[in-house]
């Protein structure tokens, strides 16, 4: 049976607004949390990101919910030993209650060493690698690596994981997929597609578990949603590859001026139609996921839980 959760924008609320949400979703019937790791908001609209480890060791703290990353790259900005070390702790902190989700990262938080920004090979590459590393270090054991993108040396977690921590790998094609299927213990992926699920059981992820999520605004007055949408999450919609390999907020805001107010009706659940919100988030269920999180974009979070508590949630376990 698909489970249905909260999804926490670091990039748009406040430390305290997100644990506020935590909290209401815990009371409306989520049943997990899922939250994102930047270092940079998508644009400035959105104005805030939050130290994503820091969170999870608060939310530990306020809420019983399991937390999942969607995703953290480990690769770039925090070398995967310093990552698995964030990862076990919250996993302890969390009562075994945390998935590190993992992917191959943007430009937009990864660049800030200025390191130049590799291919997608090289990135799926370092990320396979970057796992390897993680769970060694997962077991408590030392660990020495010569690698060909990272090097460990007589390195220990002396605060492992109580038990084996599900690593969730993020994809968005094929090859995604693949990589998915042979290196993770889940996949994440963010739309609806059935043949990237198929894909992902085919390479090896027979009988793991599909996560994804969605963004909506709920809203009495649809056309104020759009409104917000349109202000604070155009990046929603920019196509390709823009979203990995545009470097600053600055970058995005430019590219977002392609995003039409139309193209965000015709995209994204806005308004109180509880038939709408269902159907959008149904499609994931429909389409073989295990976990869906839900994202509630702008102000209105205590409409959005009422509604969901109310009505959505009921018909989606109906």
């Amino acid at each position: 049976m698909t489970e249905y959760g909260y999804f926490l924008s670091c990039e748009e609320f406040t430390p305290a607004e997100l644990l506020d949400q935590a909290r209401w979703a815990e009371r409306a019937g989520f049943t997990r949390l899922a939250i994102s790791d930047h270092f940079h908001p998508w644009n400035d609209a959105q104005g805030n990101s939050p130290f994503v480890w820091s969170m999870i060791g608060a939310l530990s703290q306020a809420t019983d919910l399991p937390v999942t990353t969607l995703v953290t790259c480990p690769t770039v900005r925090l070398h995967p030993a310093v990552t698995a070390q964030a990862a076990a702790t919250s996993a302890v902190l969390l009562g075994g209650r945390f998935t590190l989700g993992v992917g191959t990262g943007e430009a937009l938080n990864e660049h800030i060493h200025g390191d130049p920004w590799p291919s997608f090979d090289d990135r799926a590459d370092m990320l396979e690698e970057a796992v390897e590393i993680m769970r060694e270090l997962f077991t408590g054991r030392l660990v020495s690596h010569r690698g060909r993108h990272y090097t460990v040396d007589n390195a220990r977690l002396y605060t492992p994981p109580d038990a084996p921590l599900p690593v969730y790998v993020s994809g968005f094609g094929p090859n995604a997929a693949e990589l998915a299927g042979r290196i993770g213990d889940g996949f994440v992926t963010m739309t609806p597609d059935a043949d990237l699920v198929r894909a992902f059981h085919g390479a090896g992820g027979s009988g793991k578990p599909v996560i994804g999520g969605v963004k909506v605004c709920w809203s009495p007055d649809r056309d104020r949603a759009v409104d917000t949408v349109h202000r604070l999450w155009p990046t929603e919609l920019l196509p390709g590859e823009l979203a990995q390999i545009l470097p600053t907020p600055a970058h995005f805001e430019q590219a977002s001026e392609l995003v039409t107010h139309r193209m965000v009706a015709d995209a994204v659940t806005c308004g109180d139609d509880a038939d709408e919100h269902t159907k959008t988030v149904r499609a994931y269920t429909d389409a073989g996921f295990d976990e869906v999180y839900i994202g509630q974009i702008g102000p209105d979070q205590e409409a959005f839980f009422d509604a969901y508590r109310r009505y959505v949630l009921p018909a989606l376990r109906d």
